[in-house]
């Protein structure tokens, strides 16, 4: 496939999978608000921190590292050893959930029953939801690796909008519930992504469209293992590359999530306290959910597809290395300003947004400053997505491999750092830990890229700097709003708080005027890519 076919289909799951984030991420940001007036912060503590952490932590350590493996090279891998690969995140998401569900009810410390009710219920439930997801594995890297963009779209939506019905059903009409609510509409989500991917191809296969795209399988038996005399179980090259990527992945789910085990296993923070940070975490990382998120993952197949893994510019093809490097570089101006737009404007509108989100238990408290602080938590994380998801998709095993200590002695700062600024400066240690340790991976990945490209006339790096007049704009706008906020927000009425609004409004209306006046570069790769693609039928 050419570059600019793999770019093209690229952009699209990008710009799709940002429109359904978008609209289900406002769903469950509502959802949240929703339960806030009739659960109690403990509950929501105990939900979105320790058991949501064993769901993801059972997922991410089973499966990311089968993903990254056979989502590279994927025009040049036997799929039969991808489908073999691939299933072998089940059992390992078994181990996982046997070992840590052990801890989660034995080791670490347990919520009185009377404050929050049936915990060993929820600790089995998002074990067991994690399992059931990781059944449709295959299913899902054949569907990311041939760019099945409408797929993604419809799966996720529907498992969205019926978890989030259940939620708020069984809130408003069996409250007394407890834990069994979210465990219920837990086990549902996932099952409904399983069976949707499991459906899709059964249909899928029998149809002339899949004959049209030459897919390689042709019955629903090739999806799953299938041993042969003549051949090995697995490709050793790409199980060996997928081990290589399971200890990064260990060490990266420690940095991703690394505050929530601080506060599981160290008990820094009680229950309630916890709540509220992950209600203002939640808030703060909607962008980074649903726009960096899909950027990441989407341009990680387009530069594993495009670059040929550990070897040289000079080795690439040119075509292939000057559109990579085009598109590493308008990623990150176009990461980088919105990163920018959210810290200029976070601060005068942290306040007024907690308020509206949640009332004066987020508003009163620590949590606007824990929300501004996270502003500039989400520029860091702009730029560590984009700049890690080239460095990823480019290295050689050997030198993933040594990345891998580079990540150690990260984890292992990272969760002292954590624990120490949290006793000292609460729960805004947390984000500064985090700021920290995000700034040494960006740093790390920018020096890699530096040395990829060095000798060549590609200069993607240039991305992180946005034009004069646009900083220019945002320091501004960043003055206006915070003297507008001590003026008219947010304790003197709806009336005044909508004045300050309007002046947030009309500043970033101005701030997007000059980026579209100033980054031309950057607006044709918009409307080349992600604006033409919505315009395409997709897949």
């Amino acid at each position: 496939m050419a570059s600019r076919d793999v770019l093209s289909d690229t952009t699209k799951l990008a710009s799709s999978t940002m429109v359904l984030q978008v609209l289900f991420r406002l769903l469950t940001f509502g959802l949240n608000a929703f339960t806030l007036r009739y659960v109690s912060k403990e509950i929501i503590g105990i939900v979105n921190v320790r058991l949501t952490l064993l769901y993801t932590t059972v997922v991410f350590l089973a499966r990311e590292a089968f993903r990254r493996a056979c989502l590279s090279h994927s025009s040049q891998q036997s799929w039969r050893h991808t489908v073999h690969l691939t299933w072998l995140a089940v059992p390992l998401g078994i181990g996982w959930f046997l070992v840590l569900g052990w801890i989660w009810l034995h080791v670490l410390e347990i919520p009185k029953p009377e404050v929050i009710p049936h915990y060993t219920t929820g600790v089995l439930a998002f074990g067991l939801s994690a399992v059931i997801e990781l059944l449709s594995e295959p299913f899902w890297v054949l569907a990311q690796a041939h760019l099945f963009i409408r797929l993604k779209v419809v799966t996720e939506s529907l498992a969205i909008i019926i978890r989030c019905s259940i939620t708020v059903i069984l809130v408003l009409f069996c409250p007394h519930w407890g834990l069994i609510i979210f465990s219920l509409a837990q086990i549902i989500y996932t099952s409904i992504l399983a069976l949707c991917y499991i459906l899709y191809f059964a249909r899928f296969l029998d149809s002339p469209e899949a004959k049209k795209k030459s897919f390689p399988f042709t019955k629903m038996r090739d999806f799953f293992p299938q041993y042969s005399a003549y051949q090995d179980f697995l490709d050793w090259k790409q199980a060996w590359l997928a081990l290589s990527f399971f200890k990064q992945s260990f060490l990266k789910q420690i940095l991703t999530e690394g505050e929530r085990y601080v506060m599981t296993f160290l008990n820094v923070l009680s229950f309630g306290d916890q709540g509220v940070y992950d209600i203002v975490n939640n808030l703060g990382s909607l962008v980074a959910r649903f726009i960096f998120l899909p950027i990441e993952e989407s341009f990680y197949v387009y530069f594993s597809k495009v670059l040929e893994r550990g070897k040289t510019v000079k080795s690439q093809q040119k075509e292939e290395v000057s559109a990579a490097s085009e598109v590493l570089e308008s990623l990150l101006k176009l990461v980088t300003l919105i990163g920018l737009i959210i810290l200029a404007f976070g601060y005068a509108y942290s306040q007024l947004a907690l308020d509206i989100y949640g009332g004066s238990m987020l508003s009163r408290g620590s949590g606007p400053v824990l929300l501004r602080f996270y502003c500039l938590y989400v520029l860091l994380l702009a730029i560590n997505g984009v700049t890690e998801c080239f460095t990823f998709a480019s290295m050689s095993k050997e030198e993933v491999d040594r990345y891998n200590y580079v990540m150690l002695g990260l984890s292992a700062s990272f969760l002292c750092l954590s624990y120490y600024m949290t006793v000292w400066l609460g729960s805004v240690g947390f984000i500064l830990a985090n700021c920290f340790n995000m700034g040494l991976r960006i740093a790390h990945s920018v020096l890699y890229i530096r040395k990829y490209f060095k000798g060549s006339p590609y200069q993607p790096l240039r991305g992180l700097l946005p034009s004069p007049t646009v900083i220019c704009m945002l320091g501004i706008s960043t003055a206006l709003t915070g003297y507008s906020e001590v003026l008219f927000c947010c304790d003197q009425g709806w009336l005044l708080r909508v004045a300050h609004i309007l002046v947030g409004t009309t500043c970033i209306s101005i701030t997007a005027c000059t980026i579209v006046l100033s980054e031309s570069k950057l607006i044709h790769f918009i409307r080349s890519h992600f604006l033409a693609g919505r315009s395409k039928k997709g897949v």
